[in-house]
């Protein structure tokens, strides 16, 4: 038996094969193209004997049916080649993810960001390039929302295993991502659930009994006195005064219902967006079998007693289609005489009365299906991931730990191990070494490990860790903060972090003169060690790498370097033991151009 393919491999072979299926689909499309042609020929044919007398009319009804249906036919074609195209670009997106060229393609999530987040734009968490654009595989913004939350903040252990079995089930599904991806009219996230929510939630307030008969009644006695009108070719006059008298009753009647109708039709309008879309992922969902408690827990949420949550959500779906075609020629003619509006705006009113309270459990359901679907498409494109292994106290040791965002072909790994005693790495080391990425890789691994996912490393070991980085902090006009200042309000932050925390801080109080900085970093480290953290800090002055040395054994000094190569700088980007013995800042100067 041949080995499975790689996660390039499968990608590539399912690639070809729906190229395939689509040129194949063209084809049969231009061929039916090229026989209606000839249909319509025939049609045209047909009519002019015809009229030539030599052949009945009635043989002109055979072309035209075997014209309809050829319509019908290049129709279903061409929506089978639209979910095609979908799949192509699911495969597509997936390669270029494996290949490193999904930056600035997928959902970047920058609405997520938030500079007072601890370590959200610190850590690449969100934005153009970030961790959520390389996960986020969400149809729906309740799906990017739950992904975004889980990046947000660690879970409980409880629910992380849980998470953990769920992603596990998930991850060979690839024919079920791909179903969900080809959803819809747009490959980009829709269903907009925060509205959808409030108006479901929203008490509907009833329509009496007598009112909605009333209505009925007045809708059925003006089709009848219409149809008598129209079958007596607008010639009875009294057809004309009985269609007349009873529509000013009717009016009447609906004017004292208006103001209600006219604000249900406005509140379901401004929720009801993308409900084929959501109908469509419910019930993709619903032909699930899952075996891990947690995604058994949320089918069950979606699996109503009754009729499921799809076809609730598709009749929700068809009273908006009914509302919308209002628009149309003979609804705009009919429509006021029958109540049109009326009638299905009370029906809306009934659906969300019956169905309104149950909403937020189906959305939330396919919003954590949708995050889950995301970790495990991300466990089943980087199979050499590992789970992370939970421990208590205070713990971070990963072997051989890896920047997610690099691709393997540039990403150098190193081992990191913050345990008792040990709580602190004071990292030196020369401009462009390594040390922010080595800080960063530590901290965007953690924040995957208390979302859920693997982590690249050949192992992780991490206790349940609030994470705080001060890497990326800049000054704020808007705020009017310094960059300092901007600093020291992240390092409170940092300290108010529940315990235990992981501070991640790089150039620790870079914004001020050397003389405050080293007694500020020295009392700022003992005071967050004396909180129980553990962290790493990075530093160009080397006066704090004395402060390690005060502290053994619970800090260590460790260091990246460089060397100089026929004028040119390498790095190896390498953590070794101790300080760092040079600098290179000339160095780079002059390789600039720059005199010094």
């Amino acid at each position: 038996m041949g080995q499975p393919p790689t996660p390039h491999g499968a990608y590539s072979e399912r690639l070809a094969a729906r190229e395939a299926s689509l040129r194949a689909l063209e084809l049969r499309r231009l061929g039916l193209g090229n026989v209606r042609l000839l249909v319509f020929l025939g049609f045209g044919a047909v009519c002019w004997l015809a009229w030539k007398g030599s052949a009945s009319l009635w043989w002109a009804a055979l072309p035209l049916a075997i014209f309809v249906g050829l319509m019908w036919l290049q129709s279903r074609i061409q929506r089978d080649a639209e979910l095609v195209r979908r799949g192509i670009r699911f495969y597509e997106r997936g390669l270029a993810r494996l290949e490193n060229r999904w930056q600035g393609d997928g959902e970047s999530g920058e609405r997520f960001l938030s500079p007072q987040h601890p370590y959200g734009s610190d850590l690449d968490i969100f934005g153009k390039a970030s961790l959520f654009e390389l996960l986020s595989t969400a149809r729906t913004r309740g799906g990017e929302a739950k992904l975004a939350d889980w990046l947000s903040a660690p879970a409980p252990l409880d629910e992380l295993r849980r998470r953990h079995q769920a992603v596990d089930e998930l991850r060979p599904l690839l024919d079920l991502r791909e179903q969900l991806a080809a959803l819809g009219d747009d490959y980009r996230a829709g269903v907009h659930p925060d509205h959808l929510i409030a108006w479901a939630e929203t008490p509907a307030p009833p329509f009496p009994k007598a009112q909605r008969i009333t209505a009925l009644l007045f809708a059925a006695t003006q089709a009848g006195l219409l149809t008598w009108w129209l079958l007596s070719l607008f010639t009875d006059v009294r057809a004309e005064i009985a269609v007349l008298a009873f529509g000013l009753l009717e009016g009447a009647f609906a004017l004292t219902l208006r103001g209600h109708i006219v604000g249900i039709i406005h509140g379901v309008h401004e929720a009801s967006h993308d409900l084929d879309l959501l109908s469509e992922l419910l019930a993709v969902l619903e032909r699930q079998d899952f075996r891990s408690p947690r995604l058994q827990t949320l089918l069950d949420s979606i699996r109503s007693v009754g009729k499921p949550a799809s076809r609730n959500i598709a009749r929700l779906r068809r009273w908006m289609e009914l509302l919308d075609s209002r628009d149309n020629v003979f609804v705009r003619l009919f429509g006021p005489p029958l109540l049109w509006g009326t009638q299905v705006a009370m029906a809306v009113e009934n659906w969300r009365a019956a169905h309104g309270p149950n909403v937020r459990a189906w959305l939330d359901a396919v919003s954590e299906i949708e995050a889950l679907s995301a970790l495990a498409n991300y466990a089943w494109e980087h199979p050499s991931d590992p789970w992370p292994e939970f421990a208590e106290g205070r713990v971070f040791e990963g072997d051989e730990l890896g920047h997610p965002l690099l691709p393997d072909s540039r990403c150098i790994r190193n081992s990191v191990a913050l345990k008792d005693p040990l709580r602190l790495i004071v990292v030196s080391g020369s401009n462009m070494s390594g040390k922010s990425t080595l800080l960063r890789a530590v901290g965007i691994n953690a924040v995957l490990a208390m979302a859920g996912a693997p982590v690249r490393a050949r192992r992780l070991v991490l206790s349940h860790l609030s994470v705080g980085a001060s890497i990326r902090t800049m000054d704020s006009l808007e705020e009017g903060h310094s960059r300092f200042m901007a600093e020291i309000l992240r390092l409170k932050q940092i300290l108010e972090l529940p315990e235990p925390a992981l501070f991640l801080l790089d150039e620790l109080l870079g914004g001020t003169n050397s003389h405050d900085r080293a007694i500020g970093a020295e009392g700022l480290l003992h005071g967050l060690l004396e909180r129980g953290a553990i962290g790493i800090t990075t530093t160009h002055d080397l006066s704090l790498a004395r402060v390690a040395d005060q502290l053994a054994p619970v800090a260590i000094n460790v260091h990246f370097e460089d060397r100089l190569e026929n004028g040119r700088l390498v790095f190896d980007y390498t953590m070794r033991p101790g300080v760092v013995a040079r600098s290179n800042a000339l160095d780079l100067m002059r390789a600039v151009g720059l005199k010094v």
